[in-house]
């Protein structure tokens, strides 16, 4: 059983899930109004990754016998200044969410949940590989700094980026 306070926190989790996705679909509608259509195309999967994600964490709550509240989704800017800030954005975003993550799984441990911890393990290490790839991107948008071309052929890299559900 998932103590009270666990439930609210994993529900709020949930939120979270959906939140970042609606955050990565605000990105992609930026980089395709900037003409960054293979960034688009990358925010676009990094979306239904997090819409996978949060679905993982429903399904879970729905197993536990948890009453699911859907609180509302917050808003979110559409509007950087660059890709580079774009891609900065979201990997300070993707840093909050392992924040977030490890908070849960310290609350886990404390309430002895371990099906509870197990599965947020898994969005731990899922959190590795995020953070590790947008910091990939960055490094290569800075490479190139302002070069048209350079860009031109990051995103053209991005572009190439196809969903895979990763809770499959």
């Amino acid at each position: 059983m998932i103590s009270k306070d666990l439930q609210k926190a994993l529900i709020e989790q949930l939120n979270k899930e959906y939140h970042s996705a609606y955050i990565y679909l605000g990105m992609s509608a930026y980089c395709s109004k900037e003409g960054f259509n293979g960034a688009a195309n990358w925010f676009l999967i990094q979306y239904q990754e997090e819409v996978s994600h949060g679905m993982k964490m429903f399904k879970y709550l729905e197993d536990q016998d948890v009453a699911i509240e859907l609180p509302e989704i917050k808003a979110v800017k559409v509007e950087y200044k660059s890709l580079l800030d774009v891609f900065k954005k979201s990997l300070a975003h993707e840093q909050s969410m392992t924040k977030n993550l490890n908070n849960l799984s310290d609350l886990a441990m404390k309430d002895k949940d371990h099906a509870t911890y197990s599965l947020l393990q898994w969005y731990v290490t899922e959190q590795v590989e995020e953070e590790a790839t947008v910091g990939e991107i960055i490094d290569h948008i800075k490479l190139v700094g302002d070069n048209g071309y350079g860009l031109y052929t990051i995103d053209k890299e991005l572009a190439g980026r196809s969903f895979v559900d990763p809770t499959a």
